[in-house]
């Protein structure tokens, strides 16, 4: 195992050195054996459960460890805060994994630092669970993700809405850059800092940026930056995720998901639809989230300004291109998913009209989101057109849709087994349906037992698999999350 920490060779302007709290009666509760090969732990480690819960809690050091609290600024439901920071997690180190890459390794809820403002530091047992659950079935369903090591119950209670049993959350990313971290000394005109993170940036995502001219570098990064998210965003719109708080210190420079606070699935198929209960007017709903992207992604293009050009007005000239052009690309990236997603892969005209149709069948329907696109596969993989009856079609409220889609699908000159296999893999049979991840967390809250949360994982890990035993997890809550709410968790 090969741990380095890049990050703390930078000045100590970009982070502070700080500790994990230590807790009281550390217990291993969650351990990701697939993650932990990935990131070459020693077997010897892995095999002490009581020594991992020390390590992954915070009581302990890992020899190479060297744990720090990163700094960064970031737009909160469109409002400036110049400086947030890591106000309850702790950056160990960069483990080198099995494919020659470094991965953040990093615990959440594990104690106060001086970014915590009027915080505890701390996490609930809830938060931690469900970023387990979420970040392990994001990466299940192909989606660019952090995921998560470990959940360690601290034997301590945290004051929530309530008393609650507390947890640390290791998460392992490909870092922990976001568009914050610019934000944060864009905000203070510190073109040195700047310089050094984009170039610090660049060599750890964007290696394949080679000029060295700081303004051709600047703009390749935003670009770079601008393809990553689209492709991102697209991905959480192709299986109905709803990251909830698409704040720009949550917005990855990576392009991986990062933050799972009040995420949650969509079922019923409605653009508008939005679960976070601090996120009163909508603003980050399933269909805001293009928008939110160029939004986001405008604020990134502001921090590098500086650097772009001297000239404040020819910064902004030769940004501004690269974010009007957002929408475009975005509705060309989404508008190809779709098509994978009803099976064609050779793009024809009118195909927008073809998914819009479906789309607007569904939302008029309260068609299930990923049940629909799941019985439409089934048709293809049952090499038999007839498969799926009037009656099941009229239930989705497509049956009027299935006559043009299966014109279309003529024109591609491909076996039914074919596009059949091109929908399974961008349709899954199953997600984390919102009521199983609470029914997990409530169990655990309440009883201490965490069956369920196994059971849940277990499945969410073979999401194109159905049998007896987990063919329930593919049904939607029996009042279509009508009362449904999330909690960022902090």
């Amino acid at each position: 195992m090969e741990l380095i920490n890049s990050y703390a060779q930078l000045n100590s302007s970009f982070f502070e050195r700080a500790l994990p709290k230590d807790v009281k009666n550390p217990t291993l509760i969650l351990w990701n054996d697939s993650l932990a090969e990935e990131l070459n732990l020693p077997a010897e480690l892995i095999r002490d459960r009581e020594k991992l819960a020390q390590i992954f809690s915070g009581n302990e050091l890992y020899p190479g460890f060297d744990p720090i609290a990163l700094t960064y600024a970031g737009h909160q439901f469109g409002n400036f805060v110049p400086q947030l920071g890591d106000g309850r997690a702790h950056l160990l180190c960069e483990i080198r994994d099995s494919n020659g890459n470094g991965r953040d390794i990093q615990l959440k809820g594990s104690g106060q630092t001086r970014f915590s403002r009027n915080g505890d530091g701390l996490c609930a047992l809830g938060p931690a669970l469900r970023e387990f659950i979420m970040s392990e079935s994001m990466f299940y369903l192909g989606i660019p993700t952090a995921r998560s090591l470990a959940v360690v119950g601290t034997g301590e209670t945290v004051f929530r809405e309530g008393q609650k049993p507390g947890a640390v959350v290791t998460r392992a990313a490909s870092s922990h850059l976001r568009v914050g971290t610019f934000e944060y000394f864009s905000a203070r005109q510190d073109r040195n800092s700047l310089e050094i993170l984009l170039n610090y940036t660049i060599q750890r995502h964007y290696p394949e940026i080679t000029e060295e001219n700081i303004h051709e570098k600047s703009i390749l990064l935003l670009e770079s930056v601008i393809n990553r998210q689209i492709f991102l965003i697209s991905e959480w719109m192709r299986v109905g995720f709803i990251h909830g708080v698409m704040n720009t210190d949550n917005t990855a420079l990576s392009g991986e998901t990062i933050d799972f606070g009040p995420c949650a699935m969509m079922n019923q198929y409605n653009p508008d639809t939005v679960f976070s209960s601090i996120d009163h007017a909508g603003r980050y709903s399933f269909g805001n989230q293009p928008k939110i992207l160029q939004w986001n992604m405008a604020r990134f293009a502001e921090t590098l300004l500086l650097l772009i050009d001297e000239n404040p007005d020819s910064a902004i000239q030769k940004a501004l291109p690269f974010i009007q052009k957002i929408p475009e690309k975005f509705d060309a990236e989404w508008l190809n998913m779709m098509r994978r997603k009803i099976g064609i892969s050779i793009p024809a005209n009118k195909d927008d009209e073809l998914i819009h149709s479906l789309l607007n069948l569904m939302e008029k329907n309260k068609s299930d989101y990923t049940n629909t696109f799941d019985l439409l596969t089934r048709i293809m993989e049952n090499q038999d057109r007839e498969y799926a009856s009037e009656e099941q079609l009229n239930a989705v409220g497509i049956l009027d849709w299935r006559d043009p889609w299966q014109s279309r699908l003529k024109q591609e000159n491909n076996s039914d087994l074919k596009i059949a296999d091109l929908m399974r893999k961008h349709n899954p049979r199953i997600i984390p349906r919102n009521h199983r991840v609470e029914e997990a967390i409530e169990e655990a809250e309440n009883t201490g037992r965490f069956e369920k949360t196994e059971r849940l994982i277990e499945v969410l890990r073979s999401p194109n698999r159905i049998s007896d035993q987990n063919e329930t997890y593919r049904e939607p809550p029996p009042d279509g999350d009508q009362n449904y709410m999330t909690f960022c968790g902090t």
